[in-house]
């Protein structure tokens, strides 16, 4: 198998470093999206006083506006270059991937009330949105690089 020469490596280094920054910054206005909407739900009409569940609704219904919000940003631009033709497809398996990485942030806010038993606003967003974002976060880019968007599937459909 041939080496790949050093300026190679480093020209794939750095795509993928501002494929990173991208994902980041959409990552960043659904995150805003997301922590405004929750914050918004939690404190008014799905907080725990009036829905006893209200906390994981207003988190599931936050994140659910903030994947539409992804999909588009990284679809354009992030993995601009990557996306096929084939529009419902990767809709269809963005949105399964985001599932996953919102059961992940649910989760841990789950985890952090019930078994915890930490049930403050801020402890329900550290749980949400910060430790449950991070490992959400992380999930999501590797799949929709390596799945959703893969440069490989972008070959095949041309």
């Amino acid at each position: 198998m041939a080496q790949v020469p050093a300026r190679g490596k480093r020209a794939r280094f750095q795509a993928l470093m501002v494929q990173v920054a991208k994902f980041g910054a959409v990552g960043a206005v659904g995150l805003v999206v997301d922590v405004a909407l929750f914050n918004l739900l939690r404190t008014t009409v799905l907080s725990p006083e009036l829905v006893a569940s209200g906390p994981l609704i207003a988190k599931s219904i936050s994140t659910t506006v903030a994947i539409l919000v992804n999909w588009v940003g990284n679809r354009l631009w992030t993995f601009g270059k990557q996306r096929t033709g084939r529009t419902l497809r990767e809709g269809i398996e963005f949105f399964a991937v985001s599932a996953a990485g919102m059961a992940i942030s649910v989760g841990c806010l789950w985890f952090s009330r019930e078994v915890l038993g930490f049930t403050s606003l801020l402890a329900d967003n550290i749980a949400s949105n910060v430790v449950g974002l991070a490992l959400g976060a992380a999930f999501r880019f590797l799949l929709y690089r390596y799945w959703v968007f893969a440069p490989r599937r972008a070959a095949l459909a041309d």
